[in-house]
């Protein structure tokens, strides 16, 4: 992979997690020395079944954000390390194709393969 596409993906890795953090931030997940702490909710819902479902929902929202952010940041990591683009399974290079499309992928499509067959 030439520097050009590595930077190119760094660019949209940054800006993912730009995007990410700022949505936890509206979603009201506060940041502390341990990272990311669960979002406050009003607990003036007149319907406690509607409040725990609402914060159900949410929590599930700002769980999928969070292991977003952490691809994300394991990717830029990765770029700094020197190891980004090796599949983390064969060691094998992850096409720049596949990069293009998912800039935070950890393995080569036949290892995502063979992971999710089991």
């Amino acid at each position: 992979m030439d520097q050009q596409t590595v930077d190119r993906l760094r660019e949209r890795l940054e800006t993912e997690r730009g995007e990410v953090r700022r949505q936890l931030d509206d979603l009201g997940a506060r940041r502390d020395a341990e990272g990311i702490e669960d979002p406050e909710l009003d607990e003036g819902f007149a319907d406690a079944g509607q409040a725990a479902a609402e914060r159900a929902n949410l929590l599930t929202l700002v769980r999928s954000l969070r292991d977003t952010l952490r691809d994300v940041e394991q990717a830029l990591d990765r770029m700094v390390a020197g190891t980004y683009g090796i599949c983390e399974r064969c060691g094998q290079p992850i096409p720049d194709e596949r990069l293009e499309a998912l800039p935070a992928a950890r393995l080569c499509m036949t290892c995502k393969r063979q992971r999710g067959s089991r």
